[in-house]
């Protein structure tokens, strides 16, 4: 039987996987929330390695599958380097193996197929149909692996958007977010990270997740697809129904929030602090922690609809109390008031910040390597991964080769 170009199907009966459990880190009593589960991932750039990235963490053995020489993208997307590397690669990588195979090649093709035969989870974010092109599409791999969840990503769909390119800067230009960022007076502006990828990364996560758990009821996997541009809509929330119900497009407005006030940046004697007050009650503490009590009281800023609608004489009113003293000082007296303030920080600071919080926001991936941020999610009984760093192009192949050859059958979903 033939799945495709040179690519030879074989039957669940002549596949079988097994799997190494991932070395358990200190904490906790349980096994790893994802140990023993195998994912082939296909994907590059961002979002797919954002998503297998995050499986690895909660424990996911994840096999990176990359071009021969060349790799993934972002192995040459810098600067910044570090001793190793692009350290754009190396932000969603950590963790998991890797094996070179040209996908054109009728036997890389066939290690390839074999791969995501025995994977509980296939990624893959090529452009729309290439890898049923290449015969490793889900009606290939699911016909020897009925179990196998198979997850695409691409910009803009497999239907009418099939044919364009899908960027995170494109994305956010076209679903609509950089016409609501930036300056009121200033040009559209993209946020400062590839958001709308981070956000399709996650969206798979979670479609995968729950993917397996209908799996344990049925035996059945399933094809996911996830597009940057739905990912994006969906993120809009209050934005997005607001032009649902009105039809009129939202607008930028800089730091300011379209339906709360204060919620926004004000100037201090010697810089910015970011202040969001979501209440009266809130509200109220600010206006006597600066010594303006009266503020509360006044009849334009009594509610919020009120300081809304009266937000450019609000700001200059708070503004001239918060002009009296430096950043430092009212981020101390706001918090001792319980007023949600906070200076605007560098991210060297912001990270900093949550280590003073008792938030251990980085982790150790291995001697020689700078720490990298962790996964946010802290488990109490399950434990988590030690994690590796991320691997060289094609560092793992022989132990890959090796371990895909002792199988021969696909994965058991009972």
């Amino acid at each position: 039987m033939v799945a495709g170009p040179g690519i030879e199907l074989r039957t669940a009966e002549e596949l079988r996987v097994t799997t190494e459990p991932n070395t358990p880190s200190r904490v906790g009593e349980l096994g790893a929330p994802l140990e023993g589960l195998v994912v082939a991932d296909f994907s590059r750039v961002l979002a797919g390695p954002l998503a297998t990235m995050t499986l690895a963490d909660l424990g996911a053995r994840v096999i990176k599958i990359e071009r021969p020489g060349l790799g993934d993208d972002t192995r040459a997307w810098g600067p910044p380097y570090s001793d190793h590397g692009a350290t754009y690669f190396e932000s969603v990588n950590r963790g998991k193996q890797s094996i070179a195979l040209d996908l054109t090649d009728p036997q890389d093709r066939q290690t390839a197929f074999d791969l995501a035969a025995h994977a509980d989870v296939v990624i893959e974010n090529f452009a729309a149909g290439t890898m049923d092109r290449l015969g490793l599409g889900y009606d290939a791999i699911s016909a020897v692996n009925p179990g196998s969840i198979f997850c695409s990503i691409n910009g803009f769909g497999s239907a009418g958007g099939k044919d364009l390119l899908g960027y995170d800067f494109i994305v956010q230009a076209v679903g609509g977010l950089m016409s609501i960022t930036g300056d009121a007076e200033g040009e559209p502006t993209k946020v400062g990270v590839a958001l709308v990828d981070v956000l399709t990364g996650k969206d798979a996560v979670t479609g995968i997740l729950a993917a397996l758990i209908a799996r344990g009821r049925t035996g059945r996997g399933d094809r996911l697809e996830l597009t940057l541009l739905t990912s994006l809509l969906g993120s809009l929330v209050n934005q997005g129904q607001a032009g649902l119900e009105t039809g009129r497009p939202g607008r930028a407005m800089g730091n300011q929030h379209p339906s709360i006030a204060p919620y926004e940046t004000l100037h201090c004697r010697d810089g910015l602090i970011a202040v969001a007050c979501g209440n009266d009650v809130q509200f109220g503490r600010l206006a006597g922690a600066l010594g303006g009590s009266g503020l509360a009281e006044r009849s334009e800023y009594a509610t919020n609809p009120e300081r809304v609608a009266h937000r450019e004489a609000l700001i200059q009113d708070l503004e001239a109390l918060l002009g009296a003293r430096e950043v430092e000082h009212w981020v101390q007296v706001l918090h001792a008031a319980r007023v949600p303030a906070g200076k605007v920080n560098t991210i060297p600071e912001a990270l900093q910040l949550a280590e003073s919080l008792g938030l251990e926001p980085t982790v150790e991936v291995g001697a020689g390597w700078t720490r990298e941020v962790r996964h946010p999610i802290r488990w109490t009984a399950y434990r988590t991964t030690d994690p590796t760093p991320p691997p060289s192009n094609d560092a793992d192949a022989d132990q890959v080769r090796a371990w895909l050859a002792a199988q021969a059958s696909p994965p058991g979903v009972g």
